[in-house]
């Protein structure tokens, strides 16, 4: 498939942000933070524009030449690593870090303060990330509605997932659908044996990737 992947800068923000927002539209985990029409119109968008700005500022967008895909990644080091960084450790300790203690709360207040939904998810998440090995964290992935089903996702995580496999790190992600959790399990994730549930909604599944043995490599 020729389509090419590239580094996102600050410029393609507000193309990344509309382009998340609308992908997410029919997720279930998107649905349930915001359950009414209203609340999703209004305030869906400044969630991811609260991501992205994250991902721009502790990880790494990866973005679609044509605008068609974008995703949101974080190198995250193991525990240890990060127990011996100095105090200001969370500005590159990935979205943990951000978690931890005020993070979801800080969300919830930046894009809706009266929905508790916002601070569960990531609080819930954050309590099962694996923290023992670096790996890099898929947090958000997303597809133009009109050009889903042809492939593109898997294009957009493969190019991370090719540098994992020739630099030994490990991926890290959450399915949030049935489907979603198919795609990852083709590109080589496997599931953990325990779901996020979140409280009357869905389940998300979190899954984790083994770097692949390049050909020839030992």
């Amino acid at each position: 498939m020729g389509v090419t992947v590239r580094r996102a800068e600050e410029s393609d923000r507000a193309a990344v942000v509309r382009l998340l927002d609308e992908a997410f539209h029919d997720d279930p985990v998107s649905n349930w933070i915001f359950p009414d029409k209203a609340s999703y119109q209004s305030r869906h968008r400044l969630l991811m524009g609260a991501f992205t700005d994250l991902a721009f500022s502790q990880g790494y967008v990866e973005i679609m030449e044509d605008g068609s895909g974008a995703a949101l990644w974080f190198s995250v080091p193991a525990e240890e690593e990060r127990d011996g960084h100095a105090p200001d450790a969370g500005a590159d300790g990935g979205p943990e870090a951000f978690a931890e203690d005020d993070g979801p709360a800080l969300v919830r207040e930046a894009v809706d303060p009266a929905n508790q939904r916002i601070e569960v998810v990531g609080r819930l998440t954050a309590a099962v990330h694996p923290a023992d090995r670096a790996h890099e964290y898929l947090m958000l992935i997303g597809v133009d509605p009109d050009q889903q089903g042809k492939g593109l996702g898997s294009v957009l995580v493969e190019h991370v997932l090719e540098r994992c496999d020739r630099e030994g790190l490990h991926a890290y992600l959450e399915a949030s659908s049935v489907r979603s959790r198919g795609l990852y399990e083709r590109l080589g994730f496997a599931y953990l044996g325990s779901t996020v549930d979140l409280p009357g909604g869905p389940h998300m599944w979190p899954m984790w990737r083994e770097p692949r043995a390049e050909p020839g490599r030992a």
